[in-house]
């Protein structure tokens, strides 16, 4: 198959650029979904409503943390599976990486809503924006089975290589978002709910237009009702690799969810919106590192299944440059406009725009060292060491961004809660380093 010999053969800059590019337009219109949601909700319903959607993104990080537990996992095991040229168990990885996304969401979905109030206390909402929270938190849990099933099996249409239909997948979905978005909150005076419902339908698209791909013809791998059900060993291995991404997404719900505690105790809900700003601008930035790592992990996956070590090395090198590239490019966009971007999301507040400003500029400041750090945890994760990936991960954001959100604040306020980040930042690169370096002389 073309997409099979291109893997094995093709020139690794050339294939990584042509992965790159529907990977990057993917996710950045992937990135819409929350960052509109906010732009339209800060700027048509206010700065109030902003703090209480930025309450939800915790648990939205849970959500995604299951998606990618699965999609992941799955996904570097189709890879690996299609390197050895074993198709048949690819197909069967799938399927059970299918079951896992069905029975896993809707445990979420059902969890979740029993357990909504405690959840929405314990992440920070307050009585001025609890019921922003809950009115989106009510719809969005609905979608749960189109997310999680919607986004994993996407990133399995990555891993076989077709990422031009990966592309189209998350431009479909986040273009009707973002079309929806503009009705129901300007045109219906909706508020938070019709961002809400225009989240679940864009994500029932999503669904719908993946199932269809592994149903048809241009899928190199199928989804056959032969290998639904679940093989506990595939089952295992799916967890195992998919263990880091997931460990890391919930890892940033605990995280957030005690940034916004801290947030409110320094700086009330309008530092709670300012987070959730910091957090949308980052994201545009940090998915183009994302679409990297998309670009390059069937190329790693297969080629190491294969037992190609130039090729994995060559894709390896490559992706750690073009991701500092794109990570200094960042660094000096934000610094020179701040006011500029934060003023997209809200700018008749001025209270809400001074900590937004200030927040983003030492948020930042280990940006450059950051694309770094993401590419190497991918790389332990796409060769399979699940263990090192998880460490890689788990590193920053338990062992050194937790502790430092507790004990900075205590000398500079709320700008020590801003700090913690780039100080975990450069504390967790040198750690990468050392384990990344190890990793590459074992080759």
């Amino acid at each position: 198959m073309k997409n099979i010999e291109e893997l094995e053969k093709a020139n690794i800059g050339r294939l990584m650029l042509k992965y790159f590019i529907p990977a990057f337009i993917g996710v950045f219109v992937n990135a819409l979904y929350n960052i509109v949601d906010r732009i339209f909700i800060g700027q048509g319903v206010g700065a109030e409503a902003l703090s209480g959607i930025s309450v939800i993104f915790p648990i939205m990080l849970i959500m995604m943390g299951f998606g990618m537990l699965i999609g992941i996992g799955t996904g570097v095991l189709v890879s690996i599976n299609l390197g050895k040229k074993n198709i048949e168990m690819a197909e069967k990885t799938i399927g059970t990486g299918f079951s896992l996304m069905f029975i896993v969401s809707v445990a979420v979905m059902v969890i979740t809503y029993l357990l909504k109030e405690p959840i929405l206390h314990s992440f920070g909402s307050t009585p001025e924006t609890f019921q922003y929270a809950n009115d989106y938190l009510n719809i969005i849990l609905a979608g749960t089975p189109f997310m999680v099933i919607g986004f994993s099996l996407n990133n399995v249409i990555r891993s076989e290589g077709n990422v031009r239909i990966a592309m189209i997948s998350m431009i479909l979905s986040s273009i009707t978002n973002v079309v929806l978005d503009y009705i129901f909150i300007f045109k219906f005076n909706m508020g938070v709910k019709g961002a809400a419902y225009a989240t679940i339908i864009s994500m029932f698209v999503l669904m719908v237009w993946v199932l269809v791909h592994f149903r048809g013809k241009r899928s190199v791998v199928k989804l056959r009702n032969k290998n639904i059900g679940i093989d506990r060993k595939i089952l295992t291995e799916i967890v195992a690799i998919g263990m880091a991404p997931f460990a890391m997404q919930i890892a940033g719900s605990f995280v957030h969810g005690l940034l916004n505690k801290k947030l409110i105790t320094f700086g009330g809900d309008l530092a709670v919106g300012a987070m959730g700003i910091i957090n949308s601008v980052l994201t545009i930035f940090i998915m183009a590192i994302v679409a990297i790592n998309m670009a390059t992990q069937p190329i790693i996956g297969f080629n190491y299944g294969a037992k190609s070590t130039k090729r994995v090395k060559d894709a390896l090198r490559i992706s750690l440059i073009a991701a500092t590239l794109i990570a200094v490019f960042a660094f000096i966009v934000i610094q020179a406009i701040p006011g500029l971007i934060v003023k997209l999301f809200n700018d008749d507040n001025q209270i809400l725009y001074d900590i937004s400003v200030n927040g983003i500029r030492l948020v930042i400041l280990a940006l450059p060292i950051v694309g770094f750090q993401v590419v190497a945890s991918n790389f332990f994760q796409s060769v399979g060491k699940a263990k090192l990936a998880m460490f890689a991960t788990l590193f920053r954001q338990v062992i050194m961004l937790i502790p430092l959100i507790y004990i900075l604040p205590g000398f500079w306020g709320i700008n020590g809660i801003w700090l913690a980040f780039p100080v975990a930042d450069s504390m967790s690169a040198i750690v990468v380093s050392i384990l990344l370096i190890r990793e590459w002389k074992r080759l």
